[in-house]
């Protein structure tokens, strides 16, 4: 139980990013993060294995923040919506701030179900099989979603423009957020 328990914690960080990307507010993300923990130690004995736990923990912490949605009024999740930047892990220069800032609002003007496809991949690091079975969907309709969402991202953030003359490798590449 000693091992479950460390490997539960060592997750801890990724839950709070994703449960922030969630709900929008560091405290409600907060209790889903503590419902998700509560319900994973007393659910320990479903989980297997031979699977990898953060997928097993965010399907759960999803499915968490989907009830508390249903409960919730649609005027209140609007206001619950505030975007708020998730801390980096190095303090940023002011340009890096902004760059981020601008990276964070693309993302929430993405739609629904491509801003869950690209959290999940490029900002938890979830492989695609993974991502699919949190979000409940096959892995195909998981690569379209990310596909759009990503072409959104680099068009919304000017890092689609084609220098005269030049290929599709002068596009410049998404940094993955973590």
């Amino acid at each position: 139980m000693a091992r479950d328990r460390a490997a539960l914690i060592a997750e801890i960080p990724h839950l709070r990013r994703f449960a922030r990307s969630l709900a929008r507010d560091p405290d409600a993300a907060d209790d889903l993060v503590q419902s998700c923990l509560e319900r994973a130690l007393s659910r320990f004995h479903l989980w297997r294995p031979e699977r990898r736990l953060r997928p097993w923990l965010f399907t759960m912490l999803r499915n968490l923040h989907v009830d508390t949605v249903r409960h919730r009024s649609a005027s209140q999740a609007r206001e619950q919506r505030s975007a708020e930047v998730v801390p980096l892990a190095q303090r940023a220069g002011q340009e890096d701030s902004v760059t981020a800032r601008r990276a964070l609002d693309a993302i929430d003007r993405l739609p629904g179900e491509q801003r869950d496809a690209v959290l999940m991949v490029c900002v938890n690091d979830l492989t695609y099989a993974e991502a699919a079975e949190v979000l409940g969907i096959p892995r195909g309709t998981l690569m379209s979603r990310l596909h759009r969402g990503r072409t959104r991202l680099r068009n919304d953030l000017g890092l689609a423009e084609r220098r005269p003359g030049s290929g599709p490798e002068t596009l410049k590449p998404l940094r993955r957020v973590k």
